[in-house]
């Protein structure tokens, strides 16, 4: 018997429950991965709470990344085979799979070789962040050389992946955080600039940072009344991405701003690009030459044992981590 990771009912970190079950074997084009690290994702907190974009169908499977070995193939996969190292894109719905657990069914399409040399945290921690934030502001947004973009939540696995990712563009990342406790820590990363929003002027700092020009995109997790001071900020022309929620506050339309900038304000999730066959290859191509050369390398913030599933989502709670939150399987 395999362990799996379920929940019986909407609510916190406590109603996660680690099962005993039969996997089974993989059908038509399906794997069956033997699982040795997941990544957690906020997206699957709201998933569990009730609150994310689909409702999830008690008793509910849970989980987007996973590292892990091949076990066994089903019918009409040629991609993988039996003993190859592998990690998952998140490209499909937690109604149908998930990676929570020791040995997981998944489809063959969401599973990419590992790179030399990654490590299995760093293979469980790669694709959520780095195709999301590759998906606005590469593929959507064109950033290149020249640009300035804005990065709320700038710790957060995906705020640190688009960092990096501006860097190897040739773009400005400009970080934002609350605090300064932070501050040091990601202009070590690579963050030209990182404004602190407790005490810095957003829009005077990016004025600055821009020489009056503000920011061509925003690309922002938190949404809710913070988005009056992006547009304020935002460069005419300029695009703001919405791609979370984390206030939990309503987002009021910046009516003004918006209007005399000419500005775009566009809600973006990470299923644009991977429901797209196409754009996911140009996305894979992009992380993957990233990876090699050195330019892209996940952050893990703290791993915790499969055991501790409830302790590892209640830390992702706290909104304090630093980098990808890593759950490792024994």
């Amino acid at each position: 018997m395999a362990r799996i990771v379920r929940f019986h009912e909407l609510g916190g970190p406590d109603v996660l429950r680690i099962e005993e079950y039969d996997p089974g074997e993989p059908g038509p084009e399906e794997v069956r991965l033997r699982v040795q690290a997941i990544g957690l994702n906020r997206a699957e907190a709201l998933f569990r709470a009730g609150q994310y974009l689909e409702a999830a169908k008690l008793p509910a499977r849970i989980g987007y990344e996973a590292a892990g070995v091949v076990d066994a193939v089903g019918p009409d996969v040629a991609s993988v085979a039996v003993g190859d190292a592998v990690s998952v894109i998140p490209a499909f719905s937690l109604n149908a799979y998930g990676t929570y657990g020791d040995m997981v069914i998944l489809p063959a399409h969401c599973l990419v070789p590992t790179p030399a040399g990654q490590s299995v945290p760093e293979a469980a921690a790669t694709w959520m962040q780095y195709l999301t934030a590759y998906g606005a502001l590469v593929d959507i947004a064109g950033l290149g050389a020249g640009d300035a973009v804005i990065i709320p939540a700038a710790s957060s696995s995906v705020g640190l992946a688009a960092i990096q990712i501006a860097r190897m563009v040739g773009a400005t990342a400009i970080a934002t955080t609350r605090s300064g406790a932070k501050s040091e820590a990601l202009r070590r990363v690579g963050a030209h600039h990182v404004i602190a929003t407790d005490h810095d002027d957003l829009v005077a700092e990016v004025g600055k940072i821009t020489d009056g020009q503000g920011a061509r995109i925003a690309f922002d997790p938190v949404a809710g009344p913070a988005v009056e001071k992006l547009a304020a900020a935002a460069a005419r022309g300029g695009t703001i991405f919405i791609y979370g929620l984390l206030s939990m506050q309503p987002t009021p339309f910046p009516t003004i701003p918006t209007l005399n900038k000419g500005l775009t304000m566009r809600g973006y999730t990470l299923f644009e690009i991977v429901s797209d066959a196409d754009r996911l290859a140009r996305g894979k191509a992009f992380v993957l030459d990233g990876l090699t050369s050195g330019a892209l390398k996940p952050i893990i913030a703290q791993t915790f044992p499969l055991e501790r599933i409830a302790d590892a989502h209640r830390y992702m709670e706290l909104n304090e981590q630093f980098g990808k939150i890593v759950v490792t399987v024994e």
